[in-house]
């Protein structure tokens, strides 16, 4: 008997049955602009044998004026049918299927040659569009519906019309991004002509036995967004032009409300997909922060979908399903949502990855083999660096002995587990004290290895972190000053007017703790009524007319750098902006170029500028050193002084913030090299 009777039934689409109720989500990876398609194709294969029911490629361009960025992928010429050829093969053979999406980013599109509805401008994007005449609809028409006759001949199984997010088809729907007054503008019916169109015809041109999804936005979060009556009615006119399944979409990418980063709820957004339900017979797939199977079960259990969708999760293992189904969730790598190898990377312009899984999107240049000798391996630190290399070799058939001082595994994971909104981290800890456990690892805790512990073996690996760097500043061995090591991981008492020193990711994660009690992020209600989302039945676009209302600070906190630039500009990508954003909400005042001239009895003396004018006392009871980390090298400089060759990872290599991206790339990198 299944732990997920439902997650794991079929799904009948008519001409074909789904083996599960699991799809995984179209994500924008850059692998296909590489054109080594082997590489496309081995990392769909091996989520299509990981047990996935169906996939969505990343978006494809219908044309040169609809891609994301110039040069994004798509379906143009018979030599692109032929490459995608060897992925859709390489996917039937592995027991998978597989639909491509049709993506035009219309003002999204970083380009000068953008085109949308009206030319009104993209706040996230430097090029105002280009109005289409009657014409220029025409042609994002034919090319969408040749994209997916051209997807059908490359052998997909079907094809999804992207038609949420804030793109293409979705600006055709609203009055803000929509001011035409001919038919394809001013009344709803005539705004949701064109992704009826764009479906029917599509419908028309693959047939019946094809796939054909449709992405509807079902909550824009955006002010003057569609209605939910307008929501039920597109999705009964998508229905009744031909489409097999309708997918939700949650936010325009403009939104000031986070969709998926690991601060929002799991599920967070189920209920308003389950509002559709009934409304329409096809099946209808929810999304968004489902990341366990728990999780998904909860949720179709629940009757909010007839199908859940998962993306990102699928980065962090391949074998979600399969371990699932053989009923082993514990063995499923989470994704945290951190949006730090994939998100970033994409909108940064580089190939997308994993924080906790390197292997994504690398499947073909980081193979994890059997080593051909098998060597004994020393590792000391089990924090991220130190877990990745120890379970990568374990994997490859190593003997390895892995120590820690401390009396878990994890690290400084633990610190970043108790910030509000990063409870995911939980779970990534959980999961590697199983891997470890379930490994042929010799975990050695409330261990400080010593030069001659490690004498004997084959290869010592060094990954013993960071300590807190000295500031220097007058004052700051006083009673009233603690280091973030003292509140996040001793828990330390804090007074109630605070000022932090240093504003990288530590210092915006001190703060956050010191001004939440309780975290939103574990109670839905309260997220909801925070960032101001609304019933979409109730309010245009899901948009609470109030506003956002959080929940009173807890303590007066001022974030101060040295820098003289925006605090958080260093931040990640996709998600600085929500934790600037979650701070202001909570009052934190942001103080950039200052000098630190002492600590006292009174708080923080600092002046500001080269010419340290300005002098400011910043009253408070506590003070919060975040001022940057050093490599803790004590270990590897005993053993290089004895002639001996470590190999040192993570912090103890490079000092950069808490950056588990890197210290777990490099600790799987240098295992499967060894």
């Amino acid at each position: 008997m299944t732990q997920y009777p439902t997650l794991l039934s079929p799904l009948d689409l008519g001409h074909v049955t789904l083996p599960n109720r699991v799809l995984m989500g179209s994500m924008h990876t850059g692998l296909e602009e590489t054109k080594d398609w082997n590489r496309v194709a081995e990392f769909y294969a091996d989520r299509a044998r990981g047990g996935v029911a169906l996939m969505v490629t990343g978006g494809m361009a219908p044309n040169a004026e609809g891609g994301v960025f110039p040069g994004a992928a798509g379906l143009f010429s018979d030599d692109d049918i032929a490459n995608h050829r060897i992925v859709t093969d390489r996917v039937h053979n592995a027991g998978g299927r597989i639909a491509m999406q049709i993506l035009h980013a219309g003002r999204y599109a970083y380009s000068p040659k953008c085109v949308a509805p009206s030319a009104v401008k993209s706040p996230i994007s430097p090029f105002p569009p280009q109005e289409l005449d009657a014409d220029g609809i025409e042609k994002q028409i034919a090319d969408m519906v040749t994209a997916a006759v051209r997807a059908q001949e490359a052998g997909y199984d079907g094809v999804e019309v992207m038609g949420s997010e804030g793109y293409f088809l979705n600006q055709f729907l609203v009055e803000h991004t929509n001011r035409r007054t001919d038919e394809w503008g001013g009344s709803y019916e005539n705004r949701m002509r064109l992704p009826v169109e764009v479906v029917r015809r599509v419908r028309e041109a693959v047939g019946q036995n094809f796939i054909v999804i449709y992405r509807l936005s079902m909550i824009d979060l955006v002010p003057k967004g569609s209605t939910w009556d307008e929501v039920v009615t597109l999705a009964k006119a998508i229905e009744a032009a031909g489409a097999s399944i309708i997918n939700t979409g949650i936010g325009w990418h403009e939104a000031r409300i986070p969709t998926i980063a690991t601060s929002v709820p799991r599920r967070a957004f189920t209920w308003v997909t389950k509002k559709l339900m009934g409304e329409v017979s096809i099946p209808i797939i929810t999304s968004n922060r489902i990341n366990t199977p728990e999780v998904g079960e909860a949720v179709l259990a629940d009757g909010c979908a007839d199908m859940i969708s998962m993306a990102r999760p699928f980065l962090a293992d391949a074998d979600f399903v399969a371990k699932a189904a053989a009923g082993t969730p514990e063995k499923i790598a989470p994704c945290i949502a951190c949006n730090q190898a994939c998100l970033d990377h994409t909108f940064g312009g580089k190939l997308s990855s994993c924080l906790v899984n390197p292997r994504a999107c690398h499947e073909t240049e980081l193979p994890i083999a059997t080593a051909i000798t098998a060597k004994t391996v020393a590792v000391v630190g089990a924090g991220p660096a130190g877990l990745s290399a120890a379970l990568t070799a374990a994997e490859r058939g190593h003997a390895v002995t892995l120590f820690d001082k401390a009396d878990r595994v994890g690290g400084q994971l633990h610190m970043a587990a108790s910030v509000p909104g990063k409870e995911e981290f939980l779970g990534l800890i959980t999961y590697y004290e199983t891997a470890v456990a379930t490994s042929n690892i010799t975990l050695k805790l409330n261990t400080e290895a010593t030069a001659s512990d490690l004498a004997t073996f084959d290869e010592v690996i060094i990954a013993t972190g960071v300590l807190p760097r000295n500031p220097g500043i007058e004052g700051q061995d006083g009673p009233n000053v603690l280091s973030y090591i003292d509140v996040l991981r001793h828990k330390a008492p804090v007074g109630e007017r605070v000022a932090i020193i240093g504003a990288g990711g530590i210092g915006f994660d001190v703060a956050e703790y010191l001004v939440t009690n309780d975290s939103p992020t574990e109670n839905l209600a309260e997220w909801l009524e925070e960032w101001g989302v609304a019933d979409p039945a109730e309010h245009r676009g899901g948009i609470d007319p109030i506003g956002p209302q959080p929940e009173a600070p807890s303590r007066q906190v001022t974030l101060l750098q040295r820098k003289a630039e925006k605090l958080g500009k260093r931040l990640g990508k996709t998600t600085g902006w929500i934790h600037r954003a979650g701070l202001q909400m909570k009052n934190v005042r942001m103080v950039g170029g200052v000098n630190y001239e002492r600590i006292d009895a009174e708080g923080l003396h600092v002046s500001y500028g080269e010419a340290r004018e300005n002098p400011e006392v910043i009253a408070c009871d506590t003070v919060v050193l975040c001022a940057g980390q050093l490599s803790e090298r004590t270990l590897a400089d005993a053993l290089t002084s004895q002639g001996k060759a470590p190999h040192v990872i993570g912090g103890a290599d490079v000092a950069a913030e808490l950056d588990a991206k890197r210290a777990i790339d490099q600790g799987t990198r240098l295992a499967a090299a060894l």
